[in-house]
């Protein structure tokens, strides 16, 4: 008797497999994802204290620069485009960020040729952290709780840049889009893209996770212009809507720079259409200064023109704190 209620719950429990991996199979021929078995990943990896890139297929380790070498091979030339109007300048897919030693002027504009988004995960969004301060220093982007294994899609379609290991944000895709946005998705467990595919909108393009600098399992995602992070709830619209916040977007300081937000309550969006709003916006924005070896409250308030009772009001402390190197004081 025994054995035969052992072999109706073996039976069952079969039967319920079947059912979820043809339900799954279904889903992802629904949403196009194509995962071609002849795609190539390759790992970024550590080697001899210098970086170097592993064929997941085949477990063959090429160095970076015959990595490079390999996405300059695939990727379109520059000043090229896809979709008539996208350019690959610092088209680097060896780096989550290539344009490092670009320095871009605010305010600037970004420019969307559609006014819709689809999530990043499935389901409601739930937001644990965002762009903001926090203990851990500036947060640069948006945590979104999701379980292991959850699907991750790309929130507007365009070509992949960058699939690899990074000791913060663990398994990581980068995302270019036709306006030079990208989008980063970190933490993840597994990919689903390669380096240079072309993507639609919505496609999967990994699995969630808990990898790199992680505490639980949820998907961090920025949103950057030529390698300036931007607050994500400046753009886009996550209450539901899946709206853009406006065809032609200007960033401001406040909307690059997470110490002006706090990462634990949403922040109040003000979209800029036009630069002489972002102008104007821009010169009532708070100022800040870090604190250098021997900075006190009293040089601060000469240096900015302020009294020392206005420079404890902004930052709520007293005229008796003690200053710490690397420490962040308002100063407008």
């Amino acid at each position: 008797m025994q054995y035969i209620n052992h072999l109706k719950r073996v039976t069952f429990t079969f039967i319920l497999l079947s059912i979820n991996v043809a339900l799954l199979s279904q889903e992802v021929d629904s949403l196009d994802v194509n995962i071609d078995s002849t795609d190539v990943f390759f790992e970024k990896i550590r080697l001899d204290n210098s970086i170097a890139y592993r064929n997941e297929s085949t477990g063959e380790i090429i160095s970076q620069s015959e990595y490079t070498i390999l996405c300059e091979a695939e990727s379109p030339v520059i000043g090229s485009s896809h979709d008539g109007h996208t350019h690959y300048d610092y088209w680097h897919c060896d780096k989550i960020n290539p344009y490092k030693d670009v320095v871009l002027n605010t305010p600037f504009k970004i420019e969307f040729d559609q006014s819709t988004f689809t999530h990043p995960v499935d389901g409601k969004i739930v937001v644990t952290s965002r762009f903001g301060r926090r203990r851990r220093g500036p947060h640069r982007g948006l945590d979104i709780d999701l379980v292991t294994g959850d699907f991750v899609r790309s929130v507007l379609p365009g070509k992949v840049r960058f699939v690899g290991y990074s000791r913060g944000h663990g398994k990581t895709v980068v995302v270019r889009h036709a306006n030079d946005v990208e989008t980063v998705y970190a933490h993840l467990s597994a990919y689903t893209v390669k380096t240079n595919d072309i993507i639609k909108e919505g496609q999967i393009i990994g699995f969630g996770g808990n990898t790199g600098n992680s505490r639980g399992s949820h998907l961090h995602l920025e949103v950057r212009y030529k390698g300036v992070c931007i607050h994500p709830e400046y753009v886009f619209n996550f209450d539901g809507s899946k709206t853009v916040n406006g065809p032609e977007l200007w960033v401001t300081n406040g909307w690059k720079s997470p110490r002006m937000h706090n990462s634990r309550r949403k922040s109040k969006i003000k979209p800029l259409s036009s630069e002489a709003l972002a102008i104007e916006f821009q010169k009532n924005e708070p100022k800040y200064h870090k604190v250098k070896r021997g900075d006190t409250l009293s040089q601060l308030a000469r240096s900015y023109s302020l009294r020392i009772s206005e420079l404890c009001s902004l930052n709520s402390i007293s005229k008796r704190s003690i200053l710490r190197i690397g420490q962040i004081i308002q100063i407008r």
